[in-house]
């Protein structure tokens, strides 16, 4: 499908590995002019024909550098996706130190502030500018094992509503809320599937076969990043240009609430 993204210029962040990637890869695809900013340069990411970009996200400094990199390049910017996060999962509430929130809030929220903030005077007056934040399920199901990402996704949430009244029409805002996705997050040594798994499992026999069953997920599975990445291409595109303001769930059925 032609999402009209061709030249568009689109900003990613945390686009590494995981569901950052996968947008990064289908906006290339599309025909965007893809700028990526990641503290890390993975392989399959220096592989792509976009701009990668070494900063640290959880700084003002590294915001503007990446927002620098790419007006230099292409002159303005045209989609901004805050996908970077990240977390540490703990056994409770009371056991994360005040530094573990720090470091949490400071990449999966303060990030997104600062890059939108950096990001809005190379948007204005670009038709169709669009940016999309990548939130989370959990901000509508927390977890005390994972409270500081949870309420950092929530607070996200908010903000892209309050941004989507504020810069109406001339900017759209939407949130891209996925449950449990098959990324680094999960699957990588001591990521969430083994704290979830028996003795022995893989992380894949994990998200197979424990997950969808312990949460409840309709499907019968969880979310892939590629199906993540299409949902937000999609909303930053021409296509969507009438939804702003909202927050898509993708998650297999697994919040069943009304």
């Amino acid at each position: 499908m032609d999402l009209n993204l061709k030249d568009k210029v689109a900003v990613v962040t945390g686009g590494s590995r995981g569901i950052g990637l996968a947008i990064a890869e289908l906006l290339v695809e599309e025909g965007a002019r893809v700028v990526v900013g990641s503290r890390t340069l993975s392989p399959e990411l220096a592989a792509l024909d976009a701009l990668p970009v070494a900063v640290d996200l959880a700084t003002a400094a590294g915001a503007d550098a990446l927002v620098d990199a790419a007006v230099r390049r292409h002159g303005g910017i045209d989609v901004l996706v805050n996908n970077v996060a990240h977390s540490e999962p703990a056994a409770g509430v009371a056991e994360f130190s005040d530094e573990q929130w720090r470091r949490i809030l400071d990449l999966t929220l303060f990030a997104a502030v600062r890059t939108t903030r950096a990001a809005l005077p190379a948007m204005r007056g670009r038709h169709g500018a669009s940016i999309v934040n990548i939130g989370s399920l959990n901000a509508r199901v927390p977890a005390g094992m994972i409270a500081p990402y949870s309420a950092a996704k929530a607070a996200l949430a908010n903000l892209g509503t309050a941004l989507s009244e504020e810069l109406a029409p001339a900017i759209r805002v939407n949130t891209v809320s996925p449950g449990p996705v098959r990324t680094p997050l999960w699957t990588a040594p001591g990521g969430f599937a083994s704290l979830m798994g028996e003795p022995g499992m893989t992380p894949d026999q994990v998200m197979d076969e424990v997950i969808p069953a312990a949460m409840a997920i309709t499907t019968g599975r969880v979310s892939e990043p590629r199906e993540v990445a299409g949902l937000v291409a999609y909303l930053a595109s021409p296509i969507a240009a009438n939804i702003t303001g909202a927050d898509f769930v993708i998650d297999g059925g697994m919040n069943k609430a009304a």
